[in-house]
């Protein structure tokens, strides 16, 4: 009996303490928990206010690099240096892949899909060029200019399709 009334008295101290504990660090768990979570949206938030400067000038530089393969801005800036149409759209297309190659790292700033627009508007670029050197009237390198332009009258280049694509972008983002 008397061993009896020895566990009960422990068990009378124990448990209550058992429980008591318990409480306390359920609790300290969920401040911890909270006090992390805080540390957390504190980082990001800080991290975002330095992306964001970054990010903004991807898009500058990707703007520039579709303006400079816009066909109109292209076939001004980069003029034939034979007569040969193959010779000339080999030269354009080079510039085109030139431009994007320096502009390949901005991607990891932009969403899949911009990106994947970017890219779309490169290869139309070059495939309106191709396809115009193709062309059995078009002549020569001039011809081949002037062919282009008029295509650009009647449809809009892809770089300004793009560019379009990013300030909506932009928008919704920022």
């Amino acid at each position: 009996m008397i061993i009896e009334d020895k566990l009960l008295e422990i068990a009378a101290y124990t448990l209550p303490a058992l429980i008591t504990g318990g409480v306390a660090f359920v609790m300290m768990q969920k401040f911890y928990n909270s006090e992390e979570s805080k540390r957390k949206f504190e980082l990001l938030r800080e991290n975002q206010k330095q992306a964001l400067p970054i990010r903004l000038q991807a898009y500058e530089r990707i703007v520039l690099l579709l303006e400079r393969i816009n066909p109109t801005h292209l076939l001004l800036r980069v003029a034939p240096i034979g007569k040969s149409k193959d010779d000339y759209a080999t030269l354009l297309t080079h510039q085109i892949q030139t431009e994007f190659e320096h502009n390949l790292s901005q991607q990891i700033y932009l969403t899949a899909e911009t990106w994947h627009i970017i890219l779309k508007a490169k290869n139309s670029t070059i495939q309106m060029i191709r396809k115009q050197a193709l062309r059995e009237e078009v002549a020569d390198a001039d011809k081949m200019r002037e062919a282009i332009m008029l295509e650009l009258t009647e449809v809009e280049a892809p770089s300004a399709i793009a560019i379009s694509f990013i300030k909506e972008e932009l928008k919704r983002v920022f």
